[in-house]
């Protein structure tokens, strides 16, 4: 059983799709702590209704080793999960935990990622840009901005009518729900590997 760590700064919406999902009968993963940066967000109340520790921390903490990891360690965890996490995860975390750490990005990277691209942002951009689809993509971190290897993409049409915000829900809720929870399956069934900085998936 993979033990999750959802590291989000925001609403929530896909820390609360995940803690339901594997909530659900024997799905392989289930989630043992939620780290947020926000003691203001949204994310943690709306966790801690669903039965899940959450622990608030500084970005100092978040940023500390010596705080960090005694915390992963202490939940049992072995797989992190950033969903909308606003900091920038630190080198020796992402050592430590080398190809255990995924972000979702609500773009078909490498359209519209990097510094400053998130949120909203992602969004006004890909409308500026005048682009006909685009979607989100979960990947493994690294030391970059969204630089890490792809494991699973998924597109979604742009509308005329689109605003960043009807742009924002759909992606989200057609993209980012589907293969965020899917991809944690898959690597919790042991099917997902690096290999000479490229996704393997063996189904």
């Amino acid at each position: 059983m993979r033990r999750i760590a959802i590291f989000a700064s925001g609403r929530g919406s896909n820390a609360v799709n995940i803690i339901k999902y594997f909530s659900c009968g024997d799905r392989g993963a289930a989630v043992a702590l939620v780290v947020c940066n926000n003691p203001k967000a949204e994310v943690t109340e709306r966790c801690c209704s669903l039965g899940v520790h959450v622990e608030v921390l500084s970005r100092a903490d978040i940023n500390s080793p010596d705080v960090m990891c005694p915390l992963l360690e202490r939940h049992e965890v072995d797989l992190i999960v950033l969903a909308g996490f606003m900091v920038k995860v630190p080198a020796e975390l992402i050592k430590k935990y080398e190809n255990r750490i995924i972000n979702v990005h609500p773009a078909l990277i490498p359209a519209f990622c990097g510094k400053g691209c998130y949120g909203l942002r992602v969004h006004e951009e890909a409308l500026k840009r005048g682009v006909k689809i685009t979607g989100a993509t979960v990947h493994f971190v690294d030391e970059g901005m969204d630089t890490g290897p792809i494991i699973m993409q998924k597109t979604v049409k742009v509308h005329e009518d689109d605003t960043p915000e009807t742009l924002q829900k759909r992606v989200m809720e057609e993209a980012e729900w589907v293969i965020l929870p899917w991809c944690i399956n898959l690597i919790a069934a042991g099917s997902v590997k690096v290999e000479n900085g490229k996704v393997i998936v063996t189904e």
